[in-house]
């Protein structure tokens, strides 16, 4: 007994001891985690279930207790099982909301947030699975689809019966131990609750159909609108760009082919706070916001911000509208043959060093590069490349400048798919029309959608048939083959496969450790290792809390790993383990997090600060060796385990460092508390 009183003082003597060499850090969140940033903004449904609301609002859902006025919010990130929802009913009964979303899957969510998942129609093979309404009666939901009606024992969470009826139903409900099913292309249908509704000769043709009206109960609607759950104004992310701390955010929404009219607000988020520009402005232009497709911040002062997209090119100063440039007052012109204002295809834009401003007219007629100079003065370049007779290409858009001070951008356009390279000193333009790889091979695009660099100052192409590279030694010389990445298949033969081979791959982003994030249309986003051998990961909305599999931008905050990523369902972010580099490792950059680790913690320990490459040794006190790596970027990860994979005992655990060159550097510790 007394060895078992000393054994527990001892424990608490060296746990007390471990706190007080190591203090508290809790920077930066845990590895591997997502988030979703969904808006809340329209609402256009709410469901009273006793003392909450819930409430949908731009398909997203939220909920607000009468009681003691909290507001929780729901996203795929944290409890729902999907994005994107369509319809919502409460069963009193069940004690259940009934989530219906756009892609047919079914939630039901009861008031301790606890969530089931019906998977069953969404995973159902069928052409159409058209959801038209939903309508509770006791302890059972009616679901009227495009033919017939579902019925739902939401208590049990399970489907009662399918009553295929032939013909699309938009709503149903029940009166008098009847059954109606309405119709507006076959009208009003009876059945008695008593007969056997699987059998349609029992479902009577009685009436016309009436449409339904539905609208939120005004009292209701009073009071969410005096709520404030967060989030951005919209879900529309069609450009993003990390600078100063805060993520830029423009809509998208026009290419070739789509004319999506999404609201052009400007978001700004930091901090995970929301700000929008300032965006009633078809009234003081009389031109339509809509569809912006790029956003930049000058370099030169950070309260100088423009956007571009299907309406010319937006000035903003302290986030309030400052100028609109269009035709009538610099050399950007109309796509319409008539000056139309609401086409002056500006798709893509960039401030240099110094803080002027470049952009791109496509479409027009004589003009497709320009220059607004940090004084002022409008600058135009023949540059008979971009042009297509007398008007430019059709989708000049992604520009950036690079390392070497180069000018990137591409033809996003099925007309003539291509990219270019300027040089701003000479005023020479490079550019590529025709694709063919170290093989010899031509590669048959119908789409270059992006250009980015990496760490090594190679520049990565993004096209519908898989991602093209240009090794760093061949720029900007006048080379005409471009790398198509192989990966070596292991499997004993000499055979290798292209990277991403025929992927659409949207929009490119490097982390801190020059892995290679790709974006793609129907597929999901990829994350390939820094030598482009390997893919890390592959995240889909089928195995992940992604929101879609259509990626539109990607952008990263190199700091703290966070991934942006922009869909088409809304925005949302990874926590990767890779940051930017640093110069040289000090005691006061880097650290570990969370440190002290506490008993409960199973997740990956992160060391921050670090120099690339660098070698990493975690020993304990006595110097004995435990796991030992190479940073990722400025990051190191631990999973708390030693070299034999067990997890190590409470102490303190030295974590060592080193550049890649031998130069050892600082050494922070690590608390372990069992």
């Amino acid at each position: 007994m007394l060895n078992k009183i000393v054994s527990n003082l001892m424990g608490k003597w060296i746990i007390t001891m471990i706190l007080l060499v190591v203090p508290f850090i809790t920077r930066g969140a845990e590895i591997g985690t997502w988030n979703a940033y969904m808006a809340y903004h329209d609402v256009t449904d709410i469901q009273k279930a006793g003392n909450i609301l819930y409430v949908l609002a731009s398909n997203n859902l939220y909920s607000y207790n009468t009681n003691d006025q909290s507001i929780r919010t729901y996203s795929k990130s944290d409890i729902l099982s999907d994005c994107g929802i369509e319809r919502i009913a409460y069963c009193q009964s069940a004690k259940r909301l009934i989530i219906i979303y756009d892609n047919y899957n079914i939630d039901l969510l009861d008031l301790n947030d606890n969530v089931i998942n019906m998977s069953e129609y969404f995973n159902k093979s069928m052409t159409d699975k058209t959801i038209n309404d939903i309508y509770v009666n006791g302890q059972f939901a009616y679901i009227s689809t495009v033919f017939g009606i579902i019925k739902i024992n939401v208590s049990k969470a399970e489907i009662s019966d399918t009553y295929n009826l032939g013909f699309n139903v938009n709503y149903c409900y029940i009166e008098n131990n009847n059954i109606y099913a309405a119709s507006n292309t076959q009208g009003l249908y009876e059945a008695n609750l008593s007969a056997n509704l699987l059998d349609k000769s029992n479902w009577n043709r009685v009436g016309n159909y009436t449409q339904k009206s539905y609208s939120v109960d005004a009292e209701l609607l009073k009071l969410v609108n005096t709520l404030n759950p967060g989030g951005p104004k919209n879900n529309f992310f069609g450009f993003l760009n990390f600078k100063n701390n805060q993520l830029y955010v423009s809509s998208g929404g026009y290419g070739e082919g789509y004319d999506l009219h999404r609201d052009a607000a400007i978001k700004v988020m930091k901090d995970g706070e929301w700000s929008i520009y300032e965006d009633s402005l078809e009234k003081k232009t009389n031109v339509r916001f809509q569809d912006m497709k790029a956003i930049d911040v000058d370099p030169t002062d950070a309260t100088r911000v423009m956007a571009c997209g299907k309406s010319g090119l937006y000035e903003f100063r302290n986030g309030q509208f400052y100028q609109l440039y269009t035709t009538d007052n610099s050399p950007l012109r109309s796509a319409i043959a008539d000056g139309n204002k609401n086409y002056v295809l500006t798709m893509g834009l960039t401030f240099d060093k110094q803080g002027n401003l470049w952009c791109l007219n496509s479409q027009s007629p004589g003009v497709s590069l320009l220059e607004l100079t940090k004084e002022g003065e409008w600058k135009t370049f023949d540059l008979p490349s971009t042009m297509s007779g007398t008007n430019s290409l059709g989708m000049l858009e992604n520009m950036f400048f690079d390392s070497r001070g180069l000018l990137w951008f591409v033809n996003n356009h099925s007309g003539t798919p291509a990219l270019f390279c300027f040089n701003p000193s000479t005023e020479e333009l490079k550019s590529w029309k025709s694709f063919v790889n170290e093989d010899g091979t031509k590669v048959a695009l119908v789409y270059v959608r992006c250009v980015t660099e990496d760490k090594s100052n190679n520049i990565w192409i993004g096209t519908n048939m898989g991602p093209l590279m240009i090794p760093a030694n061949l720029v900007p010389n006048n080379n005409e083959e471009f790398i198509q990445v192989k990966v070596p298949r292991n499997d004993g033969t000499n055979y290798a496969d292209y990277l991403l081979d025929g992927i659409d791959v949207n929009c490119i982003a490097i982390d801190g450790g020059n892995r290679k994030w790709f974006g793609t249309n129907e597929n999901g986003l990829y994350l390939i290792s820094a030598d482009n051998m390997e893919q890390i990961r592959h995240f889909t909305n089928l195995d992940s809390d992604i929101l879609s599999n259509n990626i539109e931008s990607l952008a990263i905050n190199d700091v703290t790993g966070e991934v942006f990523i922009g869909t088409d369902k809304g925005l949302c972010s990874y926590m990767s383990d890779a940051t930017q580099t640093f110069e040289e490792m000090t005691k006061d950059n880097v650290y570990a997090y969370p440190n002290p680790v506490k008993p409960d913690y199973n997740g990956l320990i992160t060391i921050t600060g670090l120099t690339y490459n660098a070698d990493i040794k975690i020993v304990t006190s006595n110097g004995a060796l435990v796991a030992e790596g190479k940073s990722n970027g400025g990051t190191f990860t631990w999973n708390g385990c030693d070299k034999k994979g067990k997890r190590v005992v409470s102490g303190v655990y030295m974590v060592e460092t080193a550049t890649q060159d031998g130069k050892k550097g600082v050494v922070c510790k690590i608390a372990i508390v069992r």
